[in-house]
């Protein structure tokens, strides 16, 4: 999933600052120019139909999405990009307060699919954002209506917040795969939908938590060194994932990797950050050593994220 070749640290200081806005058109999901339709064999189904071949939910969303919502290059070979390619729902991985996560299975009618996981944010009426004003402190949007209206929690600030957890997340995973941070590759943001790589089996078996393991001594220790140099990625950056515990980091061939990351936190640009990033520590710390850990590990982890990150 990513390379254990981790490139130089990055040493450069940039803002957490979600997309700015698009101002051009953004072509309807699904929708492809007539060429491609033609090359890749969507030519002669209508994608606002139910008339999608194979018995497949929908039209892969990928080629209806500009450049700035489609994966960072260098794009894995595994991605599937053909205009004519369909999503069949597999069924539901996760489900959460503020998201839910589904499988999915892309891929071209009559061949095998790539699976992949689907995170979509719940409407205004059913999510609970309820940490979201400590974590977007240090964000802008370019409308100055828009940070009022997030500020003030009116009905079009909560929508705009909504969708900011979306590409917020699409955004830091984008930037931390290029970093060589262990994260999910992020394929795409549609409105509040993230397609991530999907971390598990064939069969569609998620990679476990790490709260649900009990790692021998050698495999603890090997976990500990994947997420200090993780968490070196980030502070190289200025962030702190800002959510981190056992809970969302994965053990997937036997290698941990971060996820759940909307919430990501500019340790400068946000008063809170340095808590944030205290509390990080903290938390996956107290699991490390209540598994066999030595306890002096997380406070000499702390004190060189401090230190990387440019906050003493």
């Amino acid at each position: 999933m990513y390379s254990s070749d981790r490139p130089d640290p990055v040493r450069r200081r940039r803002r957490f600052d979600d997309h700015d806005d698009d101002d051009e058109p953004r072509p309807r999901p699904g929708r492809a120019d007539t060429a491609a339709l033609d090359l890749d064999g969507r030519a002669g189904h209508d994608p606002d139909t139910a008339e999608i071949p194979g018995g497949a939910d929908r039209w892969s969303t990928w080629t209806g999405l500009p450049a700035v919502s489609r994966g960072p290059h260098p794009r894995p070979g595994w991605l599937v990009t053909d205009a004519g390619a369909v999503d069949h729902e597999r069924g539901v991985l996760k489900t959460g307060k503020e998201a839910d996560v589904h499988l999915v299975e892309r891929g071209l009618p009559g061949h095998d699919g790539v699976l992949l996981a689907a995170k979509r944010y719940r409407d205004p009426a059913h999510r609970m954002f309820h940490r979201d004003a400590g974590y977007l402190e240090g964000r802008r949007v370019r409308r100055s209506r828009e940070t009022r209206a997030m500020a003030r929690r009116t009905a079009l600030g909560r929508d705009l917040i909504a969708g900011q957890w979306a590409t917020a997340e699409f955004a830091a995973l984008a930037r931390l795969h290029g970093a060589g941070a262990p994260v999910p590759y992020p394929v795409s943001v549609d409105g509040t939908e993230v397609l991530l790589e999907f971390l598990g089996t064939a069969d569609g078996r998620a990679a476990p938590r790490l709260a649900a393991l009990r790692p021998d001594p050698d495999e603890l220790a090997a976990l500990w060194r994947d997420l200090v140099d993780a968490l070196g990625v980030f502070a190289d950056l200025g962030w702190a994932h800002g959510d981190l515990s056992a809970y969302n980091v994965l053990v997937h061939r036997g290698r941990a990797v971060l996820i759940d990351l909307p919430q990501v936190v500019d340790v400068v640009g946000n008063p809170q950050g340095p808590e944030f990033l205290d509390r990080d520590v903290r938390r996956i710390g107290e699991w490390f050593v209540a598994h066999g850990l030595d306890p002096a590990a997380p406070a000499d982890l702390l004190s060189d994220l401090r230190e990387r990150s440019r906050i003493g």
